[in-house]
Formats: structure tokens, C-alpha cells, sequence
């Protein structure tokens, strides 16, 4: 049905009703086929190749003009120009102002006109009636992309003058962030190009937003986590540059390994799904979309101007494509957190070891929420597990070692789970006691993973901490040596293993 429909654009509206399906075959008794006017498929003007210059223009620019910068502190103009001093950006920064003069020790051009050499990106703090001479004026300068910071476009109605934009940059060949955003970093290259507070830690993951109050919301969740990323973007009405633009960029990132985004509707359905298709297999595409309900996409509509489509389309096209699918923002920052330190499991047998009984019993309604097999222990494996826990512990799996257990149980069961290779991810359920403190179980359970990593035992590991705030610190040691531990929680540490294997089988990963 999709091969007939996407060859045959007239065709507006396709029913079948019954379907009958056998071991011989489906057969549809009635079909219906409704025909219309056959509407031309939107055609991206940009080539990848271009696409991606573009990117490496406007995110690893060697050169900035920030116009409408102001020597007012509070200003747009000026918290963006202090963001990018005062950050470390090493390229060349060119304000912009009419009144000229000099602003934070920069000397201040009066309009681009006047700046004598290569400026990649011109960012607009400037009101939105004014955006569209503003972009005449880079094009005339030949600047090829912009960020455009100012609201009051589509998202209040200004359809219009969002358009006349659209129309400037497409008669110029410019490519442009925005409208409605709050910029943008890109941390390798000391980027702070915002009027929001500033960040410098580096790591791994790229994330994009729609909304500027869920850009802060990643970026407060990166510093309190210590997520350290490669880019924030703002996406904002997403006029001109989206998300299939950043997968072209960040494909090919050596500083990103992990991609997440906030996305309120596609504009080009077809283009994302091919990125994602592409970028996938090698870095995970975490989504979260916004919009399902009516309510949530009618005020999707008042904010970006987005028109957020039928959620179950999503729900299946992205499935289809690699893409893990984040139910809510939390999830969505967790999985960018954990999918990055966790190695592709090998298979589907998940093992849980518990010192608490009643932890491994939440864990394991967990894994069975999250579509995880719990593994059938072979009866040698059993028997060795048995060896090592007392006689009122449970084998099987869960494998309780109870809470009393000293040091060197919870490293025998761990190590004996890590270098089985028909176990393929553990889950383990950690309970505070005097016996086993809490930083002597992490510092154990890391040795125990990275000697096992080094033989070739590398698999996902993720861990639940019960117990007295002292287990906070514990967790966090675990993460910093790429395990995913969680405090006061059975459910997350086994959501973050649940999306490391949607994305492992969405992408035929998983060897057996």
C-alpha cells in the first residue's frame, strides 16, 4: 500500500474494510480508493553537500557579526556579544550598532557594510520589522547564514512577515536559525551564541529545541547532571533550517556520538526520516515530540506555529526509522545521558542481581514494562550463582544476594554475570548497608565492569541504588565511569536499558 500510494500522488484516500488474513495470505474484500488533485512533493533546494557547508558555517563559524549589539547591559544585543567574549570564542566578533563607538573593548561598525573582511554568521537581536532589511544587507555582504533571535513572526500570527524573510534568504542563498529562538552552542569551538546563560562543559551529545524554555531546561539539566554536550540549538519556527539540517551536521561531528531533540511538528517529513534513517545506526536519534494530544498541538500552534500531526504516524514512522521515541522531557535527557556510556548488547538475555529482594521484584516488573526478556539462567550458570550467595538467597532471575552480603559477593555475582556471554545486559539493585557502604559498592562495581570490558566482556550495565543520600554520590561515580546508576529509582535505570535496545533492534544491531 505505501509503494502504491507514493507512486501514485492522485491518490487522496485509500479504505479497506475487511481485511482477511491467513496462513495463505492477506486478501482485502473491499477497497475504496479515493482520487484527487495530486500535489507536488516538497524538493529540498539544498544538496547534502551544501547542507552541510552551510552547518559548518553557521555552527563552527571563523567569524561573527552580532547585530544590534548594545553596550546596555540586559539588552539582547548585549547579553549575546558578552556570551560570546566573555566564552572564550576564539574567532573574529564584529558588533554591529548604528550609533558605532566600541563595546566590551570591540570596535562597534555601524552596519556590515562597513566590516572588511569574511563574516560567516550574522546573529539579529534587532526587533522583527526590521529583520527582513537587516537580512537584504548580509546578503548584499555575501554572509551566508544567520540566527534570528526576535519573536513576533508566525508564532503571533505574523505569517506574513515570516515570508517575506523566508523570501530574502531564498533569493540570497542564505540559510538561517529561527526565527523565536535563543540562539545557539557549540562547545568544541567555545560557541555561546545566546542571550541565555552561558555554558562551556563539553561531551558527546547534541541536543535541539523548539522552545527556548526547554533549551534552559536541557541546559540546567547538563550542568546539574554533568552531561557534558557538543551543541544546544534553538529551532524555534523552524523557517528556513530543522532538524534534518543539524542530522547532516552532526553526522559527520566527531564531537557528537548521541543526538536528542525537542521537536513540535516536521516541516519535511521525508527529509528528517532519511537523515535519521542514515544517522542512526551509528548515533542514536532520541526524540522527543511534543503535540500528542489536541490540546498539547493547539498550543503548539500558538507558540512555533507548528502544526503537530497525528500522533500515531509519528509513533510508527520513527519507530521505523532508528529513532527512540522519549515519552517526556526527563526521558529524553536520561536517554541522551545513558544511551552514550552504555555498549550495544549483543542479545536479549537481561539479568538482574539484587541485594533486595524487594528492589529485584520492582526491577523486574520493570524490564517486563519496558519490553525486556528476562533471562532463562541455565542450570550451570544457576549452580554457580548458588556457590556465591547464602542459603536463604534466591538464584534464578532475579538473583537475590540479600542485603548482608559482604564486598566480595556483590563483585563474585557481578563478575560472574559480566563474563557469561549468554547474559548480554545486567541490571543490578543495590541496598545501603554498614557491610557493603555505598562508595565501597560503586568503586567495586566499576572495577569489576572495566576488567571485564578490558578482556572483552562489554556489555550494558545499569544500576538502582536504595538507601541514605550517601548513595547520590554513589551514583554519580557510577556514571562518571560510563554506568548508569540511579538513586531512589527501580524504574529509570531499566527505561534507559529499555531505549538502548529499542534502538539496538530498530536498527538490526542485536547479533543474535
Amino acid at each position: 500500500m505505501s509503494h502504491l500510494i507514493d507512486e501514485n500522488p492522485e491518490i487522496s484516500e485509500v479504505d479497506l474494510n475487511p481485511v482477511l488474513v491467513d496462513q495463505s495470505g492477506v486478501m482485502a474484500v473491499d477497497v475504496r480508493v479515493l482520487l484527487g488533485e495530486a500535489l507536488p512533493r516538497a524538493q529540498s533546494p539544498w544538496t547534502q553537500e551544501q547542507i552541510l557547508r552551510s552547518m559548518e558555517k553557521l555552527l563552527r563559524p571563523a567569524s561573527i557579526a552580532v547585530i544590534g549589539a548594545s553596550a546596555e547591559a540586559g539588552k539582547i544585543g548585549n547579553s549575546v556579544l558578552r556570551n560570546l567574549v566573555q566564552g572564550g570564542y576564539q574567532g573574529k566578533i564584529h558588533p554591529v550598532n548604528p550609533k558605532g563607538g566600541e563595546i566590551l573593548g570591540l570596535p562597534c561598525k555601524r552596519s556590515v557594510a562597513e566590516i572588511d573582511e569574511e563574516v560567516d554568521v550574522a546573529i539579529f537581536a534587532i526587533p522583527a520589522a526590521a529583520v527582513p532589511a537587516g537580512l537584504e544587507e548580509i546578503g548584499r555582504q555575501g554572509i551566508p547564514t544567520a540566527v534570528l533571535i526576535p519573536s513576533g513572526f508566525a508564532e503571533t500570527g505574523r505569517a506574513d512577515l515570516q515570508e517575506q524573510v523566508q523570501e530574502v534568504a531564498r533569493r540570497y542563498g542564505i540559510r538561517f536559525l529561527g526565527p523565536n529562538i535563543y540562539g545557539y552552542y557549540y562547545t568544541p569551538d567555545r560557541v555561546c551564541a545566546t542571550f541565555c546563560t552561558p555554558y562551556d562543559v563539553r561531551g558527546p551529545v547534541a541536543l535541539s529545541s523548539q522552545s527556548g524554555g526547554i533549551g534552559m531546561a536541557i541546559l540546567g539539566f547538563a550542568r546539574s547532571a554533568n552531561l557534558g554536550v557538543s551543541a544546544i540549538v534553538g529551532l524555534g519556527n523552524k523557517a528556513d533550517v530543522d532538524e534534518d539540517d543539524l542530522l547532516t551536521f552532526f553526522e559527520q561531528d566527531q564531537a557528537t556520538s548521541c543526538i536528542a531533540m525537542h521537536m513540535e511538528d516536521l516541516k519535511d517529513g521525508r527529509a528528517f526520516l532519511d537523515a535519521a534513517r542514515r544517522v542512526s545506526p551509528r548515533k542514536p536519534v532520541i526524540v522527543l515530540k511534543a503535540g500528542r494530544t489536541r490540546a498539547g498541538a493547539r498550543a503548539a500552534r500558538s507558540h512555533t506555529g507548528a502544526l503537530a500531526g497525528d500522533d500515531r504516524v509519528y509513533e510508527d514512522l520513527l519507530a521505523q526509522h532508528g529513532v527512540v521515541r522519549a515519552p517526556g522531557l526527563r526521558e529524553m535527557l536520561e536517554y541522551a545521558r545513558a544511551l552514550p556510556a552504555m555498549p550495544t548488547p549483543r542479545g536479549e538475555n537481561v539479568l538482574i542481581i539484587t541485594g533486595a529482594g524487594g528492589s529485584g521484584v520492582l526491577l523486574s516488573d520493570a524490564c517486563v514494562a519496558e519490553g525486556l526478556r528476562l533471562m532463562t539462567v541455565p542450570q550451570d550458570l544457576d549452580a554457580s550463582f548458588r556457590k556465591l550467595i547464602p542459603p536463604f538467597g534466591a538464584s534464578g532471575n532475579p538473583i537475590d544476594i540479600t542485603g548482608g552480603e559482604p564486598p566480595s559477593t556483590y563483585r563474585a555475582a557481578i563478575d560472574l554475570g559480566l563474563r557469561d556471554p549468554r547474559v548480554h545486559a545486567l541490571v543490578i539493585g543495590y541496598w545501603h548497608t554498614i557491610v557493603t557502604p555505598p562508595h565501597v559498592f560503586a568503586e567495586l562495581a566499576m572495577e569489576v565492569v572495566e576488567a571485564a570490558r578490558r578482556d572483552g566482556h562489554s556489555k550494558p550495565v545499569v544500576v538502582s541504588l536504595a538507601g541514605d543520600v550517601e548513595v547520590e554520590e554513589a551514583a554519580d561515580l557510577l556514571f562518571r565511569h560510563q554506568i548508569p546508576a540511579y538513586p531512589y529509582t527501580t524504574e529509570t535505570p531499566v527505561a534507559v536499558l529499555g531505549a538502548k535496545y529499542r534502538w539496538a533492534r530498530a536498527n538490526h544491531l542485536i547479533e543474535s
